[in-house]
């Protein structure tokens, strides 16, 4: 290792959960060079992080560090994290035994600090991400794109040798995603080293002066970014074609009946508020047969508990003039009576599902409404399971394990999980969150073909203006005012 190099790898290995992640990897980074590792979902950038970062420890081969990054380390900024600390919080949480009924748990401040006292570069980044009015809530009480920040701005203040950023856009609004772009640029033109993990070309910052393209744990391509961006073997990884689509089945029964006549959801001046915080303010939407909406609004405004009203998960629906499949909510339904006319995929069902499992058999635990499969099933489930999913052009993987997927694969099993039993509404809560550009549009696709093909009809949540479907018809913006955010309903 010459006295330039930050970091090498030398033939590094890397089994993760019995498969294999990463194949003989050979890499060196130079200080003063930016690096991004970009490559589909799947393609071994999450394994190659958690080696670089200390958090996989269990690899073949040899990583060799500078005196640099071994004492001023490596600081790794990723999804899971803000899962992991928010398990940890509801682990930990004692709200049961406190007078008030209430745990925040670990608050923004503590995270970002660890210990230490608050100084001037702590000021600095609380108001360059704007994040000062979340400093004493709790982690879980904070939106995706809030976390993300919260993490950012402890990796910056640990004042690494190495900064890793995996996919830092995702779960942000498109305000915070053009500043945080700003500050990467920053980043990538100060004497920080940093390493981007990136799912498409267009992520990529212009400060970015290597790139290292991997497919299915294997180095296809590293070197300049000009030349290696290129080249026809990397072209061709990043914009595969699309697979067929076949006909969908024939709908499930349903164990229930909706009024003919009534809209399916209707909220009349609906107001929550938690303590002084009030979160929404006289929200009227109606939600008609035939229509599919799409929810919009920056991190933070009040989308989530928007839906955890509709779906019965929220107490604070009951005495307000919310009408849930025809019925007054709080006139004796139960939450199963609510959920079952659902169909959901969001973040937090698809980092908790049960493992160990074959796609065929996630699929079918849609018809149960569980995370894992604990019923008896039968030949017409399995074959109904198989033809939705040759019907969004996946039946190739029906027979593979859940956990070897890559990610993307397995947002799309779990959309087909939450369409099995023909729901009346498929609740699609950032569903392209996380995807690589092949695998969003594999999903668009096939909400489309569902909406077009079936009486389900689709509530889609996203920030990203460029990832909604085309069959949108119904827009619900949640848009900043004076004393908060305003919803708007607009039919199309």
């Amino acid at each position: 290792m010459n006295h330039s190099n930050l970091l090498s790898l030398q033939d590094v290995q890397l089994v993760y959960r019995a498969l294999p992640a990463l194949h003989h990897v050979d890499w060196e980074v130079n200080r003063g060079q930016q690096w991004a590792c970009l490559g589909p979902n799947g393609a071994g950038k999450t394994s190659l992080a958690k080696i670089l970062s200390g958090e996989a420890r269990r690899f073949s081969g040899v990583y060799t560090r500078s005196a640099e990054l071994r004492e001023q380390g490596v600081a790794y900024v990723c999804f899971e994290q803000a899962r992991t600390l928010c398990e940890r919080d509801k682990k930990l949480d004692d709200s049961e035994t406190r007078a008030d009924a209430t745990d925040p748990g670990t608050l923004v401040q503590q995270l970002i600090l660890q210990g230490r006292k608050p100084d001037t570069q702590f000021a600095y980044w609380v108001e360059r991400l704007n994040i000062g009015h979340i400093l004493q809530r709790g982690l879980r009480y904070i939106s995706t794109g809030e976390m993300r920040k919260t993490l950012l701005v402890r990796a910056i203040l640990a004042a690494p040798a190495l900064l890793i950023l995996d996919s830092p856009l995702d779960g942000l609004d498109a305000a915070s995603q053009a500043e945080l772009s700003l500050i990467i640029d920053e980043l990538l033109h100060s004497d920080l080293s940093l390493l981007l993990l990136c799912r498409q070309q267009e992520d990529l910052p212009a400060g970015v002066s290597h790139v290292m393209v991997m497919q299915s744990g294997h180095i296809l391509a590293q070197g300049e970014r000009t030349s290696i961006l290129a080249r026809a073997d990397v072209q061709q990884l990043m914009q595969p074609p699309l697979a067929q689509l076949d006909t969908l089945p024939a709908p499930a029964p349903r164990p229930y009946q909706i009024p003919p006549d009534a809209p399916l959801l209707q909220l009349n001046g609906v107001n929550v508020s938690y303590g002084e915080l009030q979160v929404l303010r006289d929200v009227h939407w109606r939600f008609d047969r035939g229509q599919h909406c799409y929810i919009s609004g920056p991190n933070g405004c009040g989308k989530s508990t928007l839906l955890s009203l509709v779906t019965g998960d929220n107490h604070k629906a009951y005495g307000q003039d919310i009408y849930l499949f025809g019925v007054r909510r709080g006139s004796g339904e139960s939450i199963w009576d609510i959920k079952q006319k659902y169909g959901q995929l969001d973040n937090q069902l698809h980092l908790n599902f049960a493992r160990g499992m074959k796609v065929l058999e996630v699929v079918i635990s849609g018809y149960f409404d569980s995370v894992g499969l604990y019923d008896d099933w039968g030949d017409e489930q399995r074959a109904s399971a198989e033809r939705w999913l040759a019907a969004v052009g996946i039946l190739d993987i029906a027979h593979a394990s859940f956990d070897a997927l890559s990610f993307g694969m397995q947002r799309m099993a779990l959309l087909v999980r939450a369409m099995v039993k023909s729901p009346a509404i498929l609740l699609l809560d950032e569903p392209t969150l996380g995807l690589d550009g092949y695998h969003r549009r594999l999903m668009l696709r096939a909400i489309d073909h569902i909406a077009a093909n079936s009486d389900t009809q689709v509530i889609f949540v996203s920030h990203c203006v460029g990832d909604v479907p085309a069959c949108i018809n119904q827009h619900l913006r949640f848009e900043p005012d004076a004393d908060g955010f305003v919803v708007r309903c607009e039919n199309r």
